[in-house]
């Protein structure tokens, strides 16, 4: 099918040619074929107007923690609300084979042959970060082809796989009970920049889940002080109490000019200032944590509140808008840095260099980063040749002794006239 054709069938088809067209056009996405590529290119242009309305929501989370189980209970609850879900599941692929089982439709038996929703399952392909290559051209299609809330669900991952929450508005975490201590929800990585924090499979042990619930949300509170969200210093003031809250009885123990909001309390004089200040505390989202059991179906109401709540807030705010925009430019460099390796890969000088050198670096006999500057700089000849005649312009200089405004070239030794 041509891009024209695929256009057309994700725009205007009935359910199974968009079907259909849903499938080949990601298929041409994901294709590494030069004359595919050009294809590609032209299908994700004629896709752009008719994307950017959905809700793009990533699942992350440890192997074995239900991520499949969850997002088939979640996306049942949305269908049931009257959304169409289209889900992006990306599959390990083999370190061995290189091949991959993709295995998560299977689990989301009943999501799966639902008529709104439409699953794909896609290898990693050795790409890091727990999502695939494509993923972000894919959710395009999926957007393009009426789904309102596109699910990108990773592989199982550990503290550093964090790819998938540039490409999505929201981040979820799906975390276990009894996953480790105080000293492990803290530390730095995947937990610092979820948006929310799912204690999937509570139902087993509801002490553990209360636990964990307790755990993290200390350290999302002690994250939020140091990371992306407070960035300033009057934010650590938000795991004060307000004064509603101060209990009277402490009232009396402390005197009284230091209690904000009690009689007699000390006036500053940037009151105003101060209630600016709060007011812009309440405009940020603060990461929550959420109890569910996704094999029973309970508290996946409760998820979903809180992904609103958020969706609310980060538009009133203008971070939705900005958050997508900053994901459009990491994807530009993204897809940059993936055409310059391929590029790097396939140039003739660097295809003739890189036998050799390479049976020299096993052998020990060249350092791995000698013969890397060796291959870059038979890479960055071809620019230079090219470069050759720009210079020669920019060094002419235009003969005195003429006046007619014809350039002598220095390089030549010629000059005007």
């Amino acid at each position: 099918m041509t891009p024209e054709q695929l256009l057309q069938g994700l725009l205007q088809g009935t359910a199974p040619v968009q079907r259909r067209a849903m499938a080949k056009a990601i298929t041409l996405l994901e294709s590494t074929r030069a004359d595919h590529r050009l294809q590609a290119d032209e299908l994700l242009t004629g896709l752009l107007p008719h994307t950017g309305k959905s809700f793009r929501l990533g699942i992350s989370g440890v192997p074995g923690v239900g991520k499949s189980t969850f997002i088939e209970a979640l996306g049942l609850y949305l269908i049931g609300q009257g959304h169409r879900v289209a889900v992006l599941a990306v599959d390990p692929s083999s370190t061995v084979s290189g091949g991959s089982i993709l295995g998560d439709k299977t689990r989301m038996e009943h999501l799966s042959v639902h008529p709104d929703a439409y699953i794909r399952p896609s290898p990693s392909s050795g790409t890091l970060g727990g999502v695939a290559e494509k993923t972000r051209e894919a959710m395009l299609v999926c957007e393009a082809a009426g789904y309102d809330v596109v699910i990108v669900e990773t592989v199982g991952v550990g503290q550093s796989e964090t790819a998938v929450a540039n490409m999505t508005d929201m981040f979820c975490l799906l975390q276990l009970p009894n996953a480790g201590d105080d000293l492990q929800a803290i530390k730095k990585g995947v937990m610092e920049i979820a948006d929310l924090v799912v204690i999937n499979k509570a139902d087993i042990d509801a002490n553990a889940a209360m636990r964990a619930e307790a755990q993290i949300t200390s350290a999302l509170r002690l994250l939020g002080m140091h990371g992306r969200e407070s960035v300033h210093p009057e934010d650590h003031a938000s795991v004060r109490p307000e004064p509603s809250t101060v209990r009277p009885e402490l009232v009396d123990s402390v005197r009284p000019e230091l209690v904000e909001g009690q009689p007699g309390a000390i006036q500053a004089s940037t009151g105003s200032a101060r209630t600016e200040q709060s007011s812009a505390r309440t405009e940020r989202w603060h990461p929550k944590v959420v109890k569910i059991s996704a094999l029973l179906g309970q508290g996946v109401d409760a998820f979903w509140a809180a992904v609103t709540e958020f969706k609310a807030l980060q538009t009133a705010n203008g971070k939705f808008a900005l958050r997508r925009e900053q994901q459009a430019l990491a994807w530009m460099w993204e897809r940059i840095e993936a055409g310059l390796k391929q590029s790097f890969r396939t140039q003739a000088a660097v295809r003739q260099l890189l036998p050799q050198l390479s049976l020299q670096v096993s052998q020990g006999q060249v350092a791995a980063s000698t013969a890397a500057r060796q291959l870059l700089a038979a890479y960055t000849d071809r620019f230079t040749v090219r470069a050759e005649p720009v210079e020669a312009l920019l060094s002419s200089t235009t003969s005195p002794s003429t006046g007619s405004g014809r350039t002598g070239t220095v390089s030549s030794g010629r000059t005007g006239g």
